[in-house]
């Protein structure tokens, strides 16, 4: 393919899978079913923490997650005492415990009580390009309190090198402006160009069938890789391109 015959064809499988029919097969509809700030992003953040794996146990046990709160994650993160983390006491996603979502719950208590909340700790900085500072920000927030050295696997290091798909899969949710009704756009202090997609084994063997990257491994190089053929086809939003590798990897086995 020339640069424009693969630009106009990952466009037009932007437009067919970038609707509101994404959201009934995927872990966003989680966020979806919340109308407050605070709770469509606390609810996306912990959906997406979860997302690997069986499409279908994501959403049943991020439902879980949310049902444990009564429906009410900001009231809860902001109130509850460490009595009321017990009632996840038996909550278990692969290997994502009980231990480890304690833990998330007692740190987004200290981001909103201490830290002004998710959207200010991964704001970035004027000369950065990417996000990949403001990820290693975030990290090294939300792991500043007491906590159990197992759950540091849960949040991943774009610093070390990460290609950090669920965080990143978690920004665009909150930060595109998606006028077709899917990602929230809520996050006005971020701009969508910094975005990228979010990269695993799927999106990545499609996009080396497309000749967009060359490096056999998932990590933040390949997705730098990756990110100079995305912004030359829309510089404002990379990430939408999302949608065209997820869905010809997901429904088009491509």
């Amino acid at each position: 393919m020339t640069f424009q015959e693969r630009t106009d064809f990952l466009n037009e499988k932007v437009i067919q899978y970038n609707n509101i029919s994404f959201i009934e097969t995927d872990p966003i509809q989680i966020p979806h079913s919340f109308s407050k700030k605070e709770d469509i992003e606390i609810s996306g953040f912990l959906a997406s923490t979860i997302a690997w794996g069986n499409r279908k146990m994501i959403i049943k046990n991020a439902n879980q997650m949310v049902d444990l709160m009564d429906r009410a994650p900001y009231d809860f993160i902001i109130n509850h005492k460490k009595k009321d983390l017990d009632v996840f006491n038996h909550f278990v996603h692969r290997t994502f415990n009980s231990e480890d979502i304690k833990f998330f719950l007692q740190s987004l208590q200290n981001i909103y009580q201490n830290h002004n909340g998710l959207e200010f700790l991964f704001q970035t900085q004027e000369k950065e390009q990417t996000m990949k500072e403001a990820l290693g920000r975030f990290r090294e927030t939300f792991f500043s309190i007491e906590h159990p050295k197992r759950t540091e696997k849960h949040v991943s290091n774009a610093l070390k090198g990460s290609a950090s798909k669920r965080l990143i899969m978690f920004l665009r949710w909150m930060v595109r402006q998606d006028h077709c009704g899917v990602d929230f756009g809520i996050w006005e202090h971020i701009s969508p160009s910094k975005l990228t997609i979010p990269l695993d084994v799927h999106s990545g063997k499609v996009a080396r069938s497309l000749g967009l990257i060359k490096r056999k491994a998932n990590d933040w190089k390949t997705l730098e890789e990756i990110d100079v053929h995305l912004r030359k086809m829309d510089p404002q939003d990379p990430a939408k391109y999302d949608y065209a590798l997820f869905g010809l990897s997901a429904f088009e086995e491509f």
